[in-house]
């Protein structure tokens, strides 16, 4: 038997209990899946970074820590965990990511919200240009950012990509390091941000970043807020020099209700829902990983803690 701790929070373990059955069922996996056991016991931990579970050292038998996010910045640095850590690669979640981004690109690419806000008997001419003549730049060719540019390169906006280290991709200009990433926002007529979190990705876009993309460019957000210097973009909205910013993530969330970002006329805020792990794809990942441990085999998506993802 394969003693599973669900360490997350009461809601999640209504939502994951009967996915992670049925997919541990998928895979002939004999669990014990609970909320509670004796630390030396666990096998696997199922964990959610918000839960109550901080201190992993009582933990001797465990494999493996399965992150149900996608994002691992609040655990990683735990001083206490020594097992592997996996983050959520999963299907749904890519999905639902890459939905939300080309979802915001075409609007602000085809001028959307100058008809949807403007019925006001005025009648609006606007021609957007074809999406060739569009330059998208995303920042992170992870999973997330190298989906969502296949699906733009699709519809067919030129896509450049801009990463840590240097990648090749076929139909995306690749970019890297930080002359890179200055030529890479200089063409971004939409920027797109899809970075960890890390102390090197703090405030990528910061007041230079602005000043380098060209007049009247987009930016959206669904990564992580700190990408952002907020007072530097406040500033760049206000001149007109950037000309909207759609933000799903931020320092701070929820959102304190005082912020700048809610009453200004440039900004679209949404409350963290870009793209949410789906229980069911995520609980086949978790199943797989488990599966592999079982195997002897290396475990999916691991995380590097150097770099920090």
């Amino acid at each position: 038997m394969i003693n599973v701790l669900f360490a997350a929070k009461t809601e999640r373990w209504n939502t994951y209990e009967t996915p992670l059955r049925t997919a541990f069922a998928e895979q002939d996996l004999e669990v014990d899946l609970r909320t509670e056991f004796p630390p030396e016991d666990v096998d696997y931990i199922v964990y959610a970074p918000n839960g109550d579970l901080h201190d992993f050292t009582p933990f001797t038998r465990c494999k493996a820590v399965l992150n149900l996010w996608a994002g691992v910045e609040d655990v990683v640095g735990n001083q206490t965990l020594s097992q592997p850590l996996a983050r959520m690669v999963d299907y749904g979640l890519t999905q639902g990511m890459v939905e939300w981004v080309t979802g915001h690109t075409l609007r602000h690419h085809l001028g959307m919200d100058q008809h949807i806000l403007g019925q006001d008997g005025e009648w609006r001419s606007f021609v957007p240009p074809l999406a060739e003549d569009r330059r998208v730049t995303i920042l992170g060719l992870g999973t997330l950012g190298l989906a969502c540019a296949k699906a733009l390169i699709g519809l067919g906006f030129p896509v450049t990509g801009w990463s840590r280290t240097a990648k090749d991709i076929e139909g995306i200009t690749c970019l890297h390091g930080p002359d890179g990433l200055r030529e890479a926002v200089s063409t971004a007529d939409v920027l797109i941000l899809l970075l960890p979190n890390t102390a090197a990705t703090e405030n990528t876009v910061d007041s230079q970043a602005l000043a380098d993309m060209p007049e009247g460019a987009f930016i959206i957000n669904p990564g992580r807020g700190p990408l952002i210097d907020d007072d530097a973009l406040l500033k760049a909205l206000d001149s007109g020099h950037i000309a909207h910013a759609t933000l799903d993530v931020f320092r701070i969330e929820p959102l304190p209700a005082d912020h700048p970002y809610w009453s200004h006329p440039r900004v679209t805020v949404t409350p963290h829902i870009a793209s949410e792990t789906r229980p069911s794809s995520a609980s086949r990942v978790i199943a797989e990983n488990i599966r592999r441990g079982q195997s002897g085999e290396p475990f999916l998506h691991l995380v590097d803690r150097g770099v920090g993802y």
